[in-house]
């Protein structure tokens, strides 16, 4: 038997265990089963995060939640596959390759397509790990043999596939279209990677001449530059002001033309002066207007966002804003603003780029998408697919039910490349390649061919993930086994990015949905509630969590992610702040069984670190709790059987208790409680196994009680082990290293706890021993304040007088070696009424009343004047904080987490007043009784 350190220490345990798990090949599937195929598939995707990126907490939490139900089934007997992958990421890779090319003072277009694809794919290969080695440290248990990446052969035959088929039935087509044009990156955008946010900006009043000379109308607009592209100016078909101008003509200011007054049911009548611009190219709205009245469609903007030849030439190559200042003075000073406000509205930026968009009019792919978005309804309508929790359905029928065409080509280098050849004369031809485009269309050798320049939105070849990884489009045993998947845990913003598109196309390639369920969770926020970003200084990683870190490389880390060094002030304030001494090295358990109890099924979690040094605490308490559990094995036989047979009602107690325990922790894992399973089992662990089982037993292990020694021994290891079964998804670095010692003893077969058989539900419960310990716990926990309240030496034992029935009178007798060891009750004597004793201290439990005589216990002088001096301490400390509370400088210059930190620090000591007060008053009494 192996014997365990005297301090516990996660960082040893992880290094230790892991590669024993990869080495046993632990994760595959069916690898812990006798008969993988008698076994009921249990399969999870992970949300394949970008090749570029770093763990945060948010994937830290969602990793933990997806291990946690893979071990759960697979200590099931489930025949579990967890498929992991990366994503290609196609802008935010290529944005890191064409950074560090700049460094060199080159951009991608000096070294061509073929060169820069091949630098990315060597970054790739460089940094493609650095996923891989952060989910190993959170101890994920993924099939990593099987790994994919979203740009790999297979991965990429089933988007040509998908492609072509969708093409070849005209569900994607090609056209002119206006789109979210980002200038810095230079592509299309799809309406969900654009940020509309708040901003600060001017609406500006601009007068546009009536042609016949008699007056002008006033339109107002957040856009001015873009007036030039202006083909009419429109108002409401019913408002009465302006019926007279309807077919007038207007003079477009700044430009050598005019254009006609048209009444449409978009104007709002009460925006501005009722009158508005539109401008077909550079508005989606005013797109639809222009379609409506077969307006001319004048594009004024580069792919840059500079203005080009058709603007006039005083205008030409202007940044659109130093085009918009030009614009403006201009007509400043023809005098043709008429007002300009201050105004908030809704800017457009660039998920990535955070550059601010432009609607610009290109050609561009398109996904027709009713036509899919049907079928994806009726499956969440007919519960094929399950949201977990459901109000996620309501979001989601929203989105499909409103759902526009969805632009999938981006002007990127880096990519799935669209499988379109064009000839010389533009005609388009659509295969899976050029050999096969052109025996599909009969096409000459001699005719020459270029392929489309641009590749697939990103979301294209992910919304092909849970298919495309097990094998698709060719049939595969995986593919037939795995598909549908179990359940899809992801966060509620990337429902329509991601999880709806999934089931679209699950549906149309495989004719089933993709998975049964989608278990839904919020965002990861601070201690405070804020949203965590690097320029608050408050982002979490999950690895600085789990090693420490210390304060100084924190501030310097976060300085530099944030990469704008005139911040570092800033950060270093809001960081000493929140972590003045850095942060402590939790180690992964903690930081998993935190991670676990936050998840409720609300829409964000607040993460603080108190919380999580909370259960490290937990830790370290299963840690010691099993090496006193085996240290009882030395010098003693143990029979394993015994604890089946068990007589005791303590060990009976806790055997109820356990199997209580395993009921509601299976009842909340099928049911996504994990917040609920988390609590459940810190309360059993900590409380009814360590606090009480553990010293009930003490009494039973020694020489006293031989005749219960024996199944004492064999119902705590029992009961250790099935613990921490059941804590093993949760925690599984430090519950397989004491369970891999328990191995011997318990003569266990299995090479580790993650192929250990869950404890299963049984709902025979010994209530008589569950209602004797919990008489038994009253009566220790009320004679154990009393003496808490009094002050009284916690070793000193003390005489009691009780009254009680004679059913009571006889538990008393049954269980007094516990209230003598761990009450320290002394002399016990039984009195024939219930009447005040004076001089005594009392309290009632368990149906008893109890009385505990101070003579030579306590001297209430001594005690009150103790309890004065502290009362005093206290009340000055008390006082201190209300004047710095009422001071209403330091309220208002003080970061909000430090007055809230100072606000509960008051209130605790308004708590340790009164309790002083209370404990006061009752040495009162009994001074008032001795007199």
């Amino acid at each position: 038997m192996q014997t365990m350190e005297t301090t516990y220490n996660p960082a040893q345990i992880e290094a230790k265990w892991y590669p024993y798990w990869l080495q046993q090949q632990l994760f595959a599937p069916g690898q812990a089963l006798a008969d993988a195929t008698e076994s009921r598939p249990y399969c999870i995707m992970l949300p394949p995060p970008n090749v570029t990126g770093s763990l945060h907490i948010g994937h830290a939490f969602q990793d933990t939640i997806m291990d946690l139900l893979i071990r759960y089934h697979r200590m099931l007997g489930d025949n579990t596959l967890w498929q992991c992958g990366t994503d290609h990421a196609g802008i935010a890779t290529q944005m890191v390759v064409e950074r560090q090319l700049a460094e060199q003072g080159i951009n991608r277009h000096d070294i061509g397509r073929a060169a820069f694809t091949d630098k990315v794919w060597d970054w790739k290969d460089q940094s493609g790990d650095n996923i891989r080695r952060q989910m190993q440290r959170l101890g994920t248990s993924p099939d990593w043999n099987s790994e994919r990446f979203t740009l790999d052969e297979g991965l990429s035959e089933a988007v040509h596939e998908v492609f072509v088929q969708l093409y070849r039935e005209g569900l994607i087509y090609r056209g002119k279209r206006l789109v979210n044009w980002d200038p810095v990156l230079h592509t299309a955008l799809s309406d969900l990677e654009v940020i509309n946010q708040d901003e600060s900006g001017h609406l500006w009043h601009i007068r546009y001449p009536r042609k016949d000379g008699h007056g002008h109308v006033v339109i107002a607009t957040t856009r001015p530059e873009t007036l030039i592209g202006d083909a009419a100016v429109a108002v409401h078909p019913d408002d009465e002001r302006y019926q007279h101008l309807l077919g007038q003509e207007l003079i477009l200011p700044l430009c050598d033309r005019s254009i006609p007054v048209i009444a449409d049911d978009y104007v709002d009548p009460e925006f501005g002066s009722g009158c508005v611009k539109i401008t077909p190219a550079h508005d989606f709205n005013d797109w639809d207007v222009g379609k409506r009245h077969e307006l001319p469609v004048r594009n004024i903007l580069n792919h840059d966002a500079s203005l080009n030849d058709s603007v006039p030439e005083r205008f030409r190559g202007l940044d659109r804003f130093e085009a918009r200042q030009r614009i403006i003075a201009e007509l400043q000073a023809l005098d043709l603003i008429e007002r300009i406000e201050e105004h908030r509205s809704a800017v457009p930026r660039g998920d990535r780029s955070g550059a601010v968009l432009e609607p610009l009019l290109t050609d561009q792919w398109f996904v027709s998408m009713a036509t899919l978005a049907a079928p994806a309804i009726a499956a969440v309508e007919q519960q094929r697919v399950r949201f977990v929790p459901e109000n996620w359905n309501k979001t989601y029928f929203e989105w499909l039910n409103n759902i526009q065409d969805w632009c999938i080509s981006r002007q990127l280098w880096w990519g799935h490349r669209i499988p379109a050849w064009y000839d010389d004369d533009g005609k388009v031809y659509v295969g899976h390649d050029e050999q096969e485009v052109r025996a599909h269309y009969q096409l000459p050798d001699e005719l020459r061919l270029q392929q489309d320049e641009d590749v697939l939105d990103t979301w294209f070849s992910s919304a092909l993930w849970p298919f495309s990884t097990l094998g698709w489009p060719q049939p595969s045993e995986r593919l037939q086994t795995f598909y549908p998947t179990s359940v899809l845990v992801t966060g509620f913003d990337i429902i329509f990015f991601w999880v709806a598109r999934m089931i679209m196309m699950g549906l149309k390639f495989t004719g089933e949905v993709p998975f049964r369920e989608v278990y839904v969770h919020g965002l990861i926020r601070d201690a405070h509630g804020q949203k965590m970003s690097k320029s608050k200084g408050n982002v979490l990683d999950p690895l600085e969590l789990i090693d420490g870190i210390e304060l100084g490389d924190l501030v310097k880390k976060r300085t530099r992610a944030l990469m704008q060094p005139h911040m570092k002030a800033a950060i270093e304030k809001a960081t000493r702040v929140e972590f003045p001494d850095g942060i402590p090295a939790f180690g992964t358990d903690a930081l998993r069984f935190t991670l676990a109890s936050l998840a409720t099924q609300g829409r964000d979690m607040s993460l603080d670190l108190s919380r999580v040094q909370g259960y490290r605490n937990f830790c370290n308490k299963l840690w010691n709790a099993s090496r006193f559990t085996l240290l009882q094995l030395a010098d003693r036989q143990l029979d394993n059987s015994f604890w089946q047979q068990a007589e005791h009602p303590v060990n009976r107690w806790i055997l109820a208790r356990l199997q209580h325990t395993v009921n509601e922790v299976r009842r909340h894992f099928d049911g996504y409680r994990f917040d609920l399973a988390t609590q459940t089992l810190h309360e059993f662990t900590w409380s009814e196994f360590c606090d009480w089982y553990l010293e009930l037993s003490k009494l039973l292990l020694t020489d006293e009680q031989p005749e219960h020694a024996a199944e004492t021994l064999s119902t705590l290891l029992h009961v250790l082990e099935q613990l921490l079964c059941l804590l093993h998804p949760l925690i599984p670095f430090i519950t397989e290293d004491i369970w891999q010692r328990l191995r011997e003893p318990l003569q266990l077969s299995e090479i580790s706890i993650s192929v250990r058989a869950f404890p299963t539900i049984n709902q025979c419960i010994d209530n008589d021993a569950v209602a004797d310990i919990d008489w038994l716990q009253a009566v220790i926990t009320a004679i154990r304040s009393t003496r808490t309240e009094l002050n009284l030496a916690p070793g000193k034992a003390m005489p009691l007088l009780a009254f009680g029935a004679p059913e009571q009178q006889q538990r008393v007798q049954r269980f007094l070696p516990w209230l003598q060891r761990m009450a320290k009750v002394g002399k016990l004597e039984w009195l024939e009424r219930p009447q005040v004793q004076q001089q005594c201290a009392s309290t009632q439990a368990g149906g008893l009343q109890l009385f505990i005589p101070l003579a030579g216990l306590i001297d209430v002088e001594a005690e009150l004047a103790r309890l004065d001096k502290q009362w005093q301490k206290t009340s000055r400390e008390q006082q201190a904080m209300q004047a710095k509370l009422g001071n209403q400088k330091f309220i208002a210059n003080a970061p909000a987490e430090v007055v809230a930190k100072e606000q509960a620090r008051y209130a605790e000591k308004n708590e340790e007043l009164k309790q002083l007060r209370e404990q006061q008053a009752s040495l009162l009494r009994l001074q008032a009784e001795q007199a």
